[in-house]
């Protein structure tokens, strides 16, 4: 049974913070369960979201949480394994509203590292606002 493969562990950077205020806007919210905080980009073109976890994973499933009017139109997951080249993974169309939105992510290598990139957002700004952003899988043998 896939579970969630972000833990504790798990090192996250992100590609800019609204006005550089990580305490109200900051990665870490996206991962709190709180449905009341969320990560806020600065304005500008493409913003990226990359996590390294502790061992490799198999990832199955993404799930994002993005606020209507801040999502991206078009979102491109890759892959890191541990020895290799990032390989692009998915690419996935977000719906620009406030729903859990689950993307299924097929025959995924193991990766130690995975980045996803927000491109083209539905703000004039390029701004993304995710409240919350969780992948599933397992950890790979």
């Amino acid at each position: 049974m896939a579970s969630s493969v972000i833990c504790g562990e798990t090192q996250s950077r992100v590609s800019s913070v609204l006005n550089r205020d990580v305490k109200q806007y900051g990665k870490k919210n996206m991962f709190d369960c709180n449905e009341e905080t969320c990560w806020s980009s600065d304005q500008g073109e493409c913003q990226w979201l990359s996590m390294e976890f502790p061992q490799s994973v198999k990832m199955s499933e993404l799930k994002v949480q993005f606020q209507g009017g801040f999502s991206a139109k078009t979102c491109r997951l890759e892959g890191y394994p541990k020895d290799g080249d990032f390989r692009v993974i998915s690419q996935f169309y977000p719906e620009d509203n406030n729903s859990l939105q689950s993307f299924p992510i097929q025959e995924a290598p193991a990766v130690d590292k995975v980045k996803i990139m927000f491109e083209n957002s539905v703000d004039f700004f390029g701004r993304i606002i995710i409240y919350s952003l969780d992948i599933l899988g397992e950890k790979a043998s």
